[in-house]
């Protein structure tokens, strides 16, 4: 078959090691999927896969084996769920739309972990719906706590939740549960005094470990939900790196249009010489320099009046060199 590579990508199927056989990509927002669909999943890899599925990094679902003659046939049962996962597309039944931003992952989020400080998959569903389809090569991930189990600071977005603890001195009994957990396991930002509780609101990272350590439910979570977010962290060849605190105490508000922002940056800034029309965020950060990212990205947005934004945002990260003597 004469086959379009770059068709093909965008339709969300991979250029495999053998000739005709392709692998379907299926996006899962937040990484959450009802069970319902894995029957869809299943008929595919059994009918016109090699009967098996990986389960992406990115919390998707790759089925392998898929002659490149098939694909039509493929994007008709996955057409079910694109629906039920409400995803844009730009026409229905030719299959995902897919293009350089990654599905957004999330851990589990506050619907089953206790740490976590809200729910993960309903945030991830309006980023997504938002930013969906786009052809920069964007990726954003969001972690309940600091504790980031998804590897959040891996991302150019990566999205914390906080959470500003409240104290009821009432209830508080100074077992001193929450300072021994705060100190052992976080920012060491509580102190007894007077047998009471002190927190120091400059060192508290909003991680909720005082919640739940405490016996007594003198710590509870804040009603309002906050975020920390850092921006362009990455892996790769060239120079891997954690990304580090752009905002914190922030919104979901503030992060989204950011993020918006940042398609609009990118664009302006890309370069159009870049190996397959891509340039990874962070690269290009690099090279026109943080006063002109933030420029762009602030551009619009109204922060709540809790929020902190990094005037500077400095990475180090990985710089490959040869073996000394070399």
């Amino acid at each position: 078959m004469d086959i379009d590579t770059k068709k093909l990508k965008k339709n969300a199927f991979r250029v495999t090691k053998e000739r005709g056989i392709t692998a379907s990509r299926i996006r899962a927002p937040g990484g959450h999927l009802p069970v319902k669909y894995f029957d869809a999943i299943k008929k595919i890899a059994e009918t016109y896969g090699n009967g098996t599925v990986h389960i992406t990094t990115r919390q998707g679902f790759e089925i392998p084996g898929i002659r490149m003659e098939d694909i039509d046939n493929v994007n008709r049962l996955l057409q079910p769920i694109i629906d039920g996962l409400s995803i844009n597309q730009h026409k229905r039944d030719a299959g995902y739309t897919s293009a350089g931003t990654r599905n957004i992952a999330s851990c589990i989020g506050n619907r089953v972990c206790p740490y976590a400080n809200y729910n993960t998959t309903e945030f991830a569903k309006k980023i997504e719906s938002t930013i969906f389809p786009h052809d920069f090569h964007f990726k954003v991930a969001l972690t309940g706590c600091s504790n980031d189990c998804i590897k959040a600071r891996m991302n150019d977005f990566g999205i914390m939740g906080m959470t500003e603890p409240q104290y009821d001195a009432q209830r508080c009994v100074s077992c001193g549960a929450c300072e021994k957990a705060c100190r052992t396991k976080s920012a060491g930002a509580l102190n007894i005094e007077n047998y009471k509780i002190k927190r120091d609101h400059i060192k508290c990272i909003g991680c909720g470990e005082c919640v739940i350590a405490c016996p007594m439910r003198a710590f509870t979570r804040s009603r309002e939900k906050y975020y920390r977010l850092a921006i362009m962290g990455r892996t790769g060849k060239k120079n891997p790196r954690l990304a580090e605190d752009f905002l914190i105490w922030t919104d979901e508000a503030s992060i989204i249009k950011i993020i918006v922002n940042t398609y609009a940056y990118v664009k302006e800034h890309i370069d159009p010489a870049a190996p397959g029309g891509k340039e990874h965020i962070g690269y290009i950060v690099d090279r026109t320099g943080f006063e002109e990212y933030k420029k762009w990205a602030l551009d619009g947005v109204t922060f709540s009046p809790k929020a902190v934004v990094n005037n500077n945002v400095y990475w180090g990260g990985i710089h490959y060199r040869l073996p000394s003597g070399r």
